[in-house]
């Protein structure tokens, strides 16, 4: 182990800056960002963080990492948005999770000094940023995958349940 693996102490995070999007109830917001297209949004960042976005205006998606703040206690068994059945948590991208993190793939539209404007943001309205990372395909881009229960749901129920549009009759 390393020295920094080997201690299992509290962390502390602090938020880069504050994501505003027009999803303000949690049972109304896309669950991922492919179910959010052309939902507009803006990430503010804190200004002493504004040197780190320099040359990101260059990429047109970017990673977002954030902290679920309305996500309930933490629950090891879910039941996903997507599917009838239970499911383990890290099998899933449930937000009530020991580490509520959220992680969502936005197209950055344009930058105007701390400000990153969003599109396809599945976020909710005031969810504090953590990091923001380019979306790089030559890294990110994998063949051959497996998607595990997903792979049971077909295209018009994940369309219908990830927008949260009512069921059909």
């Amino acid at each position: 182990m390393s020295e920094h693996s080997s201690t299992a102490g509290s962390q502390t995070i602090h938020p880069i800056g504050m994501i505003h999007t027009p999803h303000t109830r949690a049972e109304e917001t896309p669950i991922q960002p492919v179910f959010a297209e052309g939902v507009q949004g803006r990430a503010e960042i804190l200004p002493e963080y504004a040197a780190g976005l320099q040359d990101l205006e260059g990429f047109s998606h970017i990673w977002l990492l954030y902290w679920f703040h309305q996500a309930g206690p933490p629950r090891l068994i879910v039941q996903p948005f997507l599917q009838d059945a239970e499911h383990g948590v890290f099998a899933t991208r449930a937000p009530t999770r020991p580490n509520p993190i959220g992680l969502s793939l936005v197209r950055l539209v344009r930058r105007e000094g701390c400000v990153l404007h969003l599109e396809d943001v599945d976020v909710l309205d005031g969810t504090p940023l953590l990091d923001i990372k380019p979306y790089v395909p030559r890294f990110d881009y994998r063949t051959g995958v497996r998607t595990g229960w997903l792979e049971a749901v077909d295209e018009q129920t994940a369309q219908r349940r990830g927008q949260r549009q009512s069921p059909a009759p």
